[in-house]
């Protein structure tokens, strides 16, 4: 959104350091953005892990993982963000989830749960937070050209029916559609930018 200076958060890089899956790390990477930036009002939540493999081979660690950093991390930024928020009365959280939320890709259980729970996540607090100035959207990525994606797309751009894998640029493009203005009665949405693939 025009006007706001991003802040990213990351495990090992990014503008503050933090545990995604944790709370209190979290929580302390908000109260050294708030102390250096000011109020959070647009939080755009990110973060992605996979670890794909069958269910019937998938360890407890791999699955636990991929919820924290998909699920957990979304939950602990929106709930610290949405302090800010409030006291502004005006808010956008975009919440990234993936195509893999609405249609099952064999080998991704852990990762397509935990995407499936983000848009679940997105509709409660937009429901919650709607009187309060504040909406929440979600966007779902299909194949996108990303460092996470590059051991997949060959093999998954068959299933793509606009016949190309995405960019990221068209995946901002929708973010910054939904933190603006003029989205403001957009709350609880599901933007698909998949290249028809939910369709």
């Amino acid at each position: 959104a025009d006007g706001y200076e991003a802040v990213t958060l990351g495990r090992t890089s990014g503008d503050v350091q933090a545990d995604i899956g944790d709370a209190e790390s979290v929580k302390a990477a908000f109260e050294q953005v708030r102390e250096q930036h000011g109020p959070i009002v647009v939080l755009v939540n990110n973060a992605g892990e996979r670890r794909d493999g069958l269910t019937i081979r998938m360890s407890a660690e791999d699955w636990e993982a991929v919820v924290n950093t998909n699920l957990n991390g979304a939950f602990h930024c929106t709930r610290q963000a949405l302090d800010d928020m409030l006291k502004a009365r005006w808010g956008r959280i975009v919440n990234i989830s993936s195509v893999v939320a609405l249609h099952a890709n064999p080998g991704q259980s852990n990762y397509g749960a935990a995407k499936a729970g983000v848009l679940s996540l997105t509709r409660t607090v937009a429901r919650e937070m709607a009187r309060k100035g504040i909406t929440c959207n979600a966007v779902t990525p299909g194949i996108i050209e990303t460092d996470m994606t590059t051991d997949v797309v060959d093999k998954l751009v068959a299933g793509v029916p606009a016949g190309r894998v995405g960019q990221p640029e068209e995946v901002a493009h929708a973010v910054s559609f939904l933190c603006s203005e003029g989205a403001a009665y957009v709350n609880g949405a599901t933007l698909a930018v998949d290249g028809a693939m939910a369709a």
